[in-house]
This record gives structure tokens, C-alpha cells and sequence, in this order.
């Protein structure tokens, strides 16, 4: 605040110093330019209520004064306009004439899309052969026909869960008596139970049971359930 005053004290000294023309039929009393005296003292009031400084002046109407005169106002006034901004700490506007330079040093940034950057070093002749050379190393893939599954991947247990509709348990094929002792430990030579119904159908199931893996003859080995995958397709169907 205390630049502030010293920069206006500075600016009405000046203004008091400076010779002014005599008084005349210009608008306003005492004064050659009014207009330009009212832009000032509105940028002053702006100063003092915190706002912007006013930068911006009308053009000086035509009077009486000498070319002296008008530059020593003109002089005066921008260095009362520059105290202001420094005791503000308004940093000074960039020429409107000043262009918003591009990093082309710098390797992340592409300049494909400026006109005169590639205009500068590309011609007709140049872009004809690039496109040539790009044309060259373009490579069209064929489209190929989807493979099929082979034929020896084995028993699908999605399938024979959707082909039957009896629940665990309920007999549909003839056991032996004689293999259920060893139920139990054949089955816990597969991992899952879609692994143990795989291997009973390769092996000749449902209707044939070597292993003894089904032996209430239901048709599903070491509880193999495959109500799983009736109510995922049911689901899928939106049933």
C-alpha cells in the first residue's frame, strides 16, 4: 500500500509540473483534453479500490497544445501507468503482436498437422514417394477359414450333461456288485470330477463301467453333477 501512495504522489507531482495548455474553448474547465483527464482519474479510483489498472486511453482530442506539451503529458502519464503496475505487482501484458512460439527441438511433439512446418520441408514430389514407400511395405493379411476341432479330442461332458435329464442317483444302466470296493480309490486318481466323467465315457460309459467309477449306474461318475451346466444353458436361454 505504501508503493502505491508514493506512486500516486508521484504521479500528481508530475502532473503539477508538467505545462498544460492555456485554457480554451476545449471541452471542460481548466483542462485541454477532458476526456483524457476522466479515463486517468477512472484508472486512479480503479488503483484504489483494488481492480485492475486501466491501461487502455481514448485517443487525445484535437486542441491548442504544443507538440512539447503532449509528449511530456504522454511521457508522464505512461511512467505514472508503469508505477502503478510495479507498486501492484501487475506483471506487463505481452505484445498482441507477439506469436506463441512451438519446441520443434523437441522429439515428443509432432508437427504433422502445421501447414508450414511440413510445407517448409516436404514438396508434391517428396510426399508422392513417401506415399510410394509406405504403399510398398504395406502388408495385407487374408482373411483364413476358422479351424475346425479335431474329431479325437474326446468326450464332451457339456454335451452329455445337456443330453440327459435324470437326476444323481436314479439307476439307468446295469452294474457289477463286485467293483464298488474300489470306487473310491479310482476316483481319487482324477484331479476334478469333469475329469472322471471324461475318462468313464471314453472308456465305453455310460453303458460300460470299467473302473467301477459309476456304480449305482446313474450314468455320471464320482459324482459328477451335471445340473451345473443345465442351469448355466437354461440361464443362457433365459429360462
Amino acid at each position: 500500500m505504501g508503493k502505491l501512495n508514493l506512486a500516486m504522489a508521484c504521479l500528481l507531482v508530475a502532473t503539477a509540473c508538467t505545462s498544460t495548455p492555456p485554457n480554451d474553448v476545449s471541452p471542460g474547465v481548466g483542462f485541454g483534453d477532458y476526456d483524457r483527464y476522466a479515463a486517468e482519474r477512472a484508472a486512479r479510483q480503479a488503483q484504489l479500490q483494488g481492480r485492475a489498472p486501466q491501461t487502455v486511453l481514448p485517443p487525445i482530442a484535437t486542441s491548442t497544445a504544443t507538440p512539447t506539451a503532449a509528449a511530456s503529458t504522454d511521457s508522464v502519464t505512461a511512467r505514472a501507468a508503469a508505477a502503478i503496475a510495479e507498486a501492484e505487482g501487475t506483471a506487463p501484458a505481452a505484445p498482441a503482436s507477439a506469436a506463441t512460439r512451438v519446441d520443434t527441438n523437441n522429439p515428443t511433439i509432432s508437427d504433422e498437422q502445421d501447414f508450414q512446418a511440413v510445407s517448409a520441408r516436404e514438396s508434391i514430389e517428396s510426399d508422392a514417394e513417401r506415399r510410394a514407400r509406405m504403399q510398398e511395405q504395406l502388408v495385407i493379411v487374408q482373411p483364413t477359414a476358422v479351424p475346425e476341432r479335431p474329431g479325437t479330442t474326446g468326450p464332451n461332458v457339456i454335451e452329455y450333461a445337456l443330453s440327459t435329464s435324470h437326476p444323481i442317483g436314479e439307476q439307468r444302466y446295469t452294474r457289477s456288485p463286485f467293483g464298488r470296493g474300489r470306487h473310491e480309490a479310482n476316483c481319487l486318481a482324477y484331479r476334478s470330477d469333469d475329469l472322471a466323467q471324461e475318462a468313464f465315457l471314453s472308456m465305453g460309459g455310460p453303458e460300460r463301467d470299467r473302473q467301477a467309477l459309476d456304480p449305482d449306474g446313474d450314468g455320471y461318475a464320482c459324482g459328477w453333477n451335471p445340473a451345473v451346466y443345465r442351469n448355466a444353458a437354461r440361464a443362457a436361454r433365459g429360462n
